[in-house]
């Protein structure tokens, strides 16, 4: 399935949801692993809207880091603050979120 195409209001609307949401997922010392992956992945089937933290790493890597993981789970990055990534993945059989407004 493709990801739905999200506007501005989307993104804002999506970013006041994950102010207040504890990461899901703390990426470690070993990196983006296949566990990982499904994890995360897991993670957005369930919830569609996650944090993940990406300890310990420097800007250029969590940069790497967050296009690896965009790519891989086929999410919309959200937002990066610091060491935190906001990532959101439409489940069309179950969905959680929901946007109202057009």
């Amino acid at each position: 399935m493709t990801q739905i195409k999200l506007t501005m209001e989307h993104i804002k609307f999506l970013k006041g949801k994950a102010h207040h949401l504890d990461p899901v997922l703390i990426l470690g010392d070993k990196g983006v692993t296949e566990s990982f992956i499904k994890e995360a992945n897991n993670a957005l089937s369930h919830h569609e809207l996650i944090k993940i933290k990406l300890a310990g790493r420097d800007r250029d890597e969590r940069e790497s880091i967050t296009n690896e993981l965009v790519t891989a789970l086929n999410a919309t990055l959200i937002q990066k603050i610091g060491a935190m990534i906001i990532l959101f993945k439409r489940n069309h059989e179950e969905p959680k979120i929901f946007f109202n407004f057009k």
